[in-house]
């Protein structure tokens, strides 16, 4: 990968464009999808290029019924394999046994931990048989994500390098994206959705709150991230 691919897809190349330089450059290349609006939109991006597209997504246990219902669709849709990964066992069992079911309500650090042991570390172990992995993030979507590069080593999963096509799209031109491909798209977002994770962390959004005011509402100064994209200060008053 040389300096220059990196300089001319940063420059503003379209998803479409940075999915197949994806694809040409790794031989073994997963999107990570959350199935929130930007997996579909990957996906279908994606199956335009290959017919073998490899998707990957994190089970974490506390996943709404909508969000399997999304995979089901996108997978019969495009007729992909998705590959569910499912936190450790022992791992949830020592965190539940030593901190109950629901810890995340309790602190930041708690939330933080059950973050790390149902999505950090299982798409840790999950990523190992692969080059590259590609993410829905969006620069628009946080403060945290504001500098988000389309392509970028993965200092959080060694040598691996992570992409991001849709890095400078704003929500606008992801939804025009879906309706104009009538691509499918998950049914919490037609009940106030904004960002959609675990069901008991995350709620529906009002006008004029942040697109990410949903996730983990009752923490207080503290960044909406899970770890999977941020290993910055936790505040939001660090992180701005």
């Amino acid at each position: 990968m040389t300096a220059l691919a990196h300089r001319e897809l940063a420059d503003g190349s379209p998803p479409l464009d940075v999915l197949r330089w994806a694809y040409e450059s790794f031989p073994r290349v997963v999107i990570v999808a959350s199935f929130q609006a930007e997996s579909s939109v990957l996906i279908d991006l994606a199956a335009r290029i290959r017919p073998d597209v490899r998707v990957l997504t994190l089970d974490t246990g506390r996943l709404p019924q909508e969000t399997f219902d999304i995979i089901d669709r996108l997978r019969d849709r495009y007729a992909i394999e998705v590959e569910v990964v499912s936190p450790d066992a022992a791992d949830l069992a020592a965190m539940v046994g030593s901190h109950g079911v629901n810890l995340f309500y309790r602190s930041p650090d708690q939330r933080r931990l059950c973050c790390d042991v149902r999505k950090s570390r299982p798409l840790a172990r999950a990523l190992g048989g692969y080059d590259a992995w590609v993410t829905g993030v969006r620069r628009e979507q946080a403060a945290t994500r504001a500098h988000t590069p389309v392509v970028a080593p993965d200092p959080q999963h060694d040598g691996l390098v992570k992409i991001a096509p849709l890095a400078s799209w704003s929500k606008d031109q992801v939804w025009a994206y879906i309706r104009a491909n009538d691509v499918p798209y998950h049914a919490l977002y037609e009940r106030g959705y904004t960002s959609i994770g675990c069901q008991p962390c995350t709620r529906a959004t009002v006008a004029g709150e942040d697109e990410r005011a949903g996730r983990w509402w009752w923490e207080q100064g503290e960044v909406k991230e899970c770890g999977l994209h941020w290993t910055g200060p936790t505040s939001s008053e660090a992180a701005s």
